[in-house]
């Protein structure tokens, strides 16, 4: 790596119902780990099956990549069961993280995956997830040391209400929305990250997954028609909601109605049909207030505004 370049560094702790930022100080990384790294419900699930095709040249049916490729900072299990278990992966190891940047311990010799989706999306997608979450979560949660208030199921089956909820409370009942997507924006140029939009991938997804391929290093232009097609297929929605719990963590039993509700539409847009026109002028204005123009501009299209940003 080139020693001219500033890397990120942690200059603060993350601790609430769900993550500890703490369970990334002491770990050891392997030069050729992956790391998936996102807000929420942005398309994590999708990135992971992604990688996971390259890992195991799409030899992955039957595999539970949703357990395989753990949220670290996630504090359910404890980090003292999560980490052995990680450690003695034989596999090139992809994690995830949902970490700010500035809560995160960026290493300079691995690999990044940033994912992100315009914010509206992500909550119409959050809804569901929130939905039909279980006590089994819940639970887990509760028996915890108290690090602030947990997630509850949804106060209103009203989208707007609950959108309107997490705009003014700043990614309600989850983490703060927009300091995730600003602490990591200004990594898009490093040499070990790469950024990918969710409409991308909606777009044309073999396209982005050639690219994300090449980016970890993988030699995708001489991988025979056969393996590259099934390696396709067993990204696509379908596939996936077929085989929603080998990609959902511990198969979806945080979930009433189980695996199947976590991988839910995977469309964007939703929105438009609920939130009136002066709120969707207000998100617009947060946005380039809390990110500046070109950076909400690709949050909110994918394209950036000026060639090579």
């Amino acid at each position: 790596m080139d020693q001219g370049i500033k890397w990120p560094v942690k200059t603060r702790e993350m601790r609430n119902f769900a993550m500890d930022s703490t369970y990334w100080n002491e770990f050891e990384y392997r030069d050729d780990d992956i790391i998936v790294a996102t807000w929420a419900k942005a398309g994590t699930t999708w990135v992971q099956q992604i990688i996971a095709q390259f890992v195991f040249e799409g030899e992955t049916d039957g595999l539970p990549i949703g357990d395989m490729s753990p949220w670290l900072d996630f504090r359910l299990p404890p980090l003292e069961a999560k980490l052995p278990e990680i450690e003695a992966q034989q596999h090139r190891r992809f994690l995830k993280t949902h970490l700010p940047l500035d809560a995160y311990v960026f290493s300079p010799k691995v690999k990044y995956v940033y994912i992100a989706r315009d914010g509206r999306d992500c909550v119409w997608s959050m809804y569901n997830h929130n939905l039909y979450t279980n006590n089994v979560l819940y639970d887990g949660l509760a028996a915890l040391p108290y690090f602030g208030p947990i997630l509850k199921p949804p106060r209103t089956d009203d989208l707007r209400e609950y959108y309107l909820d997490w705009f003014t409370k700043d990614g309600y009942p989850f983490w703060p929305f927009w300091e995730n997507i600003r602490s990591w924006w200004p990594t898009r140029k490093l040499p070990n990250v790469h950024f990918i939009h969710y409409q991308a991938l909606k777009d044309d997804m073999p396209g982005e997954m050639t690219k994300i391929g090449k980016f970890l290093g993988y030699d995708v232009d001489n991988l025979r028609k056969d393996t590259w097609d099934k390696m396709v297929y067993q990204c696509t929605f379908d596939y996936m909601k077929e085989n929603a719990t080998l990609s959902t963590p511990l198969g979806g039993a945080i979930f009433d109605g189980g695996a199947q509700v976590f991988v839910n539409k995977g469309t964007n847009k939703r929105w438009k049909d609920t939130l009136t026109a002066t709120d969707i002028a207000v998100y617009e204005a947060r946005a380039i207030e809390e990110l500046g123009p070109e950076c909400a501009h690709w949050l909110a299209t994918g394209e950036y505004l000026n060639e090579g940003s």
